[in-house]
C-alpha cells in the first residue's frame, strides 16, 4: 500500500515545463512529449489548456474496470439495455446482443476498436448504469491528481462538462501503463473474443489508408470528435528509448488521420536530429583525491554508471559538466565504505544526476611517509632527548664525585 501511494504521489508531481528539444510544426494543437526512462517532459505545446479528449476517455474506462473485475475470464451475456445508449456515431467493436464473453475480452473490445458497445456493457455488469460508472472515473482521476478532468460518459462523447488536459493525460496513462494488463492491452494490435469477434487496434484500421511504417509505436490509444479533433496518445520507440507522445485537437480533413501523421513527422524528427549522447562513461576518472600517510597515493573518483542525455546530434560537449562537493584529501583516518562527498553531473544548467562518493578501499598508515612528513619533528624529539641524556648524565656524575 505504502507503495501505491508513493506511486500516486510521483505522479502528481510530474515536472511540467518546457524542456530544450525542439519539435517542428505539428497539425495538433496540443502536444506533450514526455521520456519513460528519465521521467522527464522533454516537450510541451499548450499541456494545460482544458479540451475534449475523445475516445483517450477509454484509457480512464479501462483501467477503473480492469481495478473493479474479480475474475477476468468469467462469462457475461450482452444484453439490449448495455448497448441501448451507445451513440448512433459512436466507434464500436461489434458486440450483438445475447453475445456470451469475458470481462477479459470487453476490455480488449473498448480500447482497440474503441467499442463504446463494450465500454457500455463494462459500465453496465461493474456499476449498474453509467451515470454510477462514471462516478468512478472522476473518483480516480481525483486521486491521480487530474486537477483539470470531468467525466460524463465512459466513451469520450463531446459534452461540455466532460474534458481534460495533455497533462492529465500523462498522469492517467503512466499510472495505467503500470497495470501489467492494461500494458498489454494497450501494446496488443490485434485479439479475438470468446464468441469469435476478431478486433484490430484503431491505429491498424487507419492505417491502411495511408501505409505509414509505424512499427515504432509501441502502443496507443485513438480518438475522434468533433469538439476534440483527431487525438491520439502512444508509446514511441526511437532508437531503444521509449517515449509517450499525446497529441490532441488536430483538425479533421477527409482522406487523412492527422494524429497519426503527427506522431510520423515527431519519430522521423527525432530519428534525424537527436539522439542519446554518453556525457561520461562508466568507470572514467573524473579527478584524483590525494591521500597523505598512507600506502596508496591517490584515490580516483570515477563514474558509478554511464551518465546519458538525449541531445541534438550537434551539440557543445562543454556543456556538459560536473560539480564534485567533498573532501579535496584523505588519510588513512578515513575508513572504508564512508562517503566522502558527492558529484552532480550538469547539462547546461539541468541537473540530470548526483550521486555520493564512497571511499571503497582501505586505507593504512605508512610509517615511512609519516615519518618523512614529520622529520623535523623527529630531529627536535632526538635532540631534546640528547640534551636530556647528557644533563642526566652530567647530574649523575656530580652526584658520584
Amino acid at each position: 500500500m505504502k507503495k501505491f501511494y508513493l506511486l500516486i504521489f510521483i505522479i502528481i508531481l510530474i515536472p511540467f515545463e518546457i524542456k530544450a528539444l525542439v519539435l517542428p510544426d505539428l497539425n495538433s494543437d496540443k502536444v506533450l512529449l514526455y521520456d519513460l526512462e528519465d521521467n522527464k517532459i522533454l516537450y510541451e505545446k499548450e499541456s494545460s489548456n482544458v479540451t475534449s479528449i475523445a475516445s483517450l476517455t477509454k484509457i480512464m474506462t479501462t483501467i477503473v474496470a480492469i481495478e473493479k473485475i474479480e475474475s477476468l475470464d468469467s462469462y457475461v451475456t450482452v444484453t439490449r439495455k448495455m448497448l441501448s445508449e451507445v451513440p448512433y456515431d459512436a466507434s464500436i467493436a461489434g458486440l450483438k446482443v445475447n453475445d456470451k464473453v469475458t470481462y477479459r475480452d470487453l476490455l480488449y473490445a473498448t480500447m482497440l476498436p474503441s467499442g463504446a458497445d463494450a465500454a457500455y456493457a463494462l459500465a453496465y455488469l461493474i456499476s449498474g448504469s453509467e451515470k454510477e460508472y462514471v462516478e468512478l472515473m472522476n473518483d480516480k482521476a481525483i486521486s491521480l491528481g487530474m486537477e483539470n478532468t470531468h467525466f460524463v460518459n465512459v466513451t469520450g462523447y463531446d459534452d461540455l462538462n466532460h474534458y481534460s488536459t495533455a497533462q492529465d493525460v500523462l498522469k492517467l496513462l503512466l499510472y495505467s501503463l503500470k497495470n501489467n494488463l492494461f500494458n498489454e492491452i494497450y501494446k496488443e494490435k490485434t485479439y479475438t473474443l470468446s464468441n469469435g469477434l476478431k478486433v484490430e487496434s484503431t491505429l491498424n484500421k487507419y492505417n491502411r489508408y495511408y501505409d505509414y511504417d509505424l512499427s515504432f509505436i509501441l502502443g496507443s490509444k485513438t480518438g475522434y470528435t468533433g469538439d476534440a479533433g483527431m487525438c491520439m496518445s502512444s508509446i514511441i520507440n526511437i532508437d531503444d528509448k521509449d517515449l509517450v507522445l499525446i497529441t490532441l485537437n488536430a483538425p479533421y480533413k477527409y482522406g487523412k488521420s492527422l494524429n497519426i501523421e503527427d506522431s510520423v513527422t515527431v519519430y522521423n524528427y527525432l530519428k534525424s536530429n537527436y539522439s542519446t549522447k554518453i556525457l561520461y562513461k562508466k568507470d572514467d576518472v573524473l579527478l584524483s583525491i590525494p591521500i597523505k600517510y598512507s600506502n596508496i597515493t591517490n584515490f580516483n573518483v570515477t563514474v558509478k554508471e554511464s551518465i546519458t542525455k538525449y541531445v541534438e546530434n550537434i551539440y557543445n560537449p562543454d556543456d556538459f559538466r560536473y560539480e564534485y562537493e567533498g573532501l579535496n584529501e584523505l588519510s588513512y583516518k578515513n575508513k572504508k565504505n564512508s562517503k566522502i562527498g558527492n558529484v552532480r553531473y550538469y547539462y547546461k544548467d539541468e541537473l540530470i544526476k548526483e550521486e555520493d562518493v564512497i571511499l571503497d578501499i582501505e586505507l593504512k598508515i605508512s610509517y615511512v611517509k609519516y615519518l618523512k612528513a614529520h622529520i623535523y619533528i623527529v630531529v627536535i624529539g632526538v635532540a631534546v632527548l640528547l640534551v636530556v641524556i647528557y644533563i642526566i648524565s652530567l647530574l649523575l656524575k656530580k652526584r658520584l664525585n
